[in-house]
């Protein structure tokens, strides 16, 4: 029997709720069971009173406010607790096609891929802006880059999972899970398609683009993050190579000086410049892997 359990990660998603809920099938082939399950982050409206009256399976509530990131990462906890064969999550402010469900879990049931991501194809998305579409296809192919995937739209939270790889992945972003967990499947191997999918009109504006810089600094956060955490020794050996190029050129400059006579004024550059390289020194140290004594 397989299980197919749709997560909701909501917060104050009272207006939006009921629509989003009536568009997921309850019936779907090559699924035996169809389940919702919402995840309220601390709403302080009628979320979690609205989830009831239309009917939805399971609710877990996020005593406060906890973010995007960590609720979606209950959500997986839950489901996986609930014997789901595949989990879908979809965004509360119904944004997604529920009707699209098949087509993203598809790949899954026919064994030839372990996650789904939703291609809404922003660029032909008509209430995204000018600077949203630039951002998502700037986050997209820095993703790519990073992961290894050939994902187009890396920023979509429409996205099936299978229970073999939610049971894989481990969400420590407090910001978005999207890109972290592109990242994570990438270097753990897992096999990643994308499908296109349908959006419905713009109902609120976006939490996660209060601030455009914001955004940026902490996507960016993210991904040095997942990077320097599976693939450690290239991070280190970069942050290595810069401190000690950077050391070494007020070193250059002093002993400059020194030759022609003129050090006794520039001891500030070897001492900033040792400095740096001692840094640099040591990042390259960090780098290597510590070999164990044998017992």
């Amino acid at each position: 029997m397989i299980k197919l359990i749709v997560q909701i990660p909501c917060f104050n998603e009272e207006g939006t709720l009921p629509e989003t809920l009536a568009d997921i099938p309850r019936e779907i082939a090559g699924v035996d069971v169809v389940e919702i399950l919402i995840i309220d982050d601390g709403s302080t409206d009628r979320t979690v009173e609205v989830a009831r009256e239309c009917g939805v399976d399971h609710i877990i509530r996020n005593k406060k406010n906890i973010g995007l990131a960590r609720t979606f990462r209950v959500g997986l906890d839950a489901c996986l607790r609930r014997g789901a064969d595949i989990i879908v999550n979809t965004d509360g402010d119904n944004q997604y096609e529920g009707a699209d469900v098949p087509v993203l879990i598809q790949p899954i049931l026919d064994g030839q891929a372990d996650i789904v991501v939703g291609d809404r194809r922003t660029d032909q998305v008509e209430h995204f802006s000018a600077n949203k579409k630039r951002l998502q296809n700037l986050g997209s192919f820095a993703v790519r880059n990073l992961s290894g995937l050939d994902i187009s739209d890396a920023v979509s939270g429409y996205r099936a999972i299978s229970r073999d790889a939610a049971l894989q992945l481990n969400i420590v972003s407090s910001f978005s899970y999207t890109i972290e967990m592109l990242i994570q499947a990438g270097k753990k191997h897992l096999t990643v398609a994308s499908v296109p999918i349908r959006t419905n009109p713009k109902t609120r504006e976006s939490r996660l683009f209060k601030s455009i810089p914001k955004f940026i600094e902490r996507s960016l956060t993210t991904m040095v993050r997942m990077y320097a955490m599976y693939q450690p020794l290239r991070v280190f050996f970069y942050i290595g190579m810069t401190l000690s190029l950077i050391g070494a050129a007020p070193i250059l400059r002093f002993v400059y000086f020194y030759m022609i006579g003129q050090g006794e004024g520039h001891v500030q550059s070897l001492i900033l410049g040792g400095a740096l390289l001692i840094i640099g020194v040591i990042a390259f140290l960090g780098e290597r892997p510590v070999k164990q004594p044998c017992l």
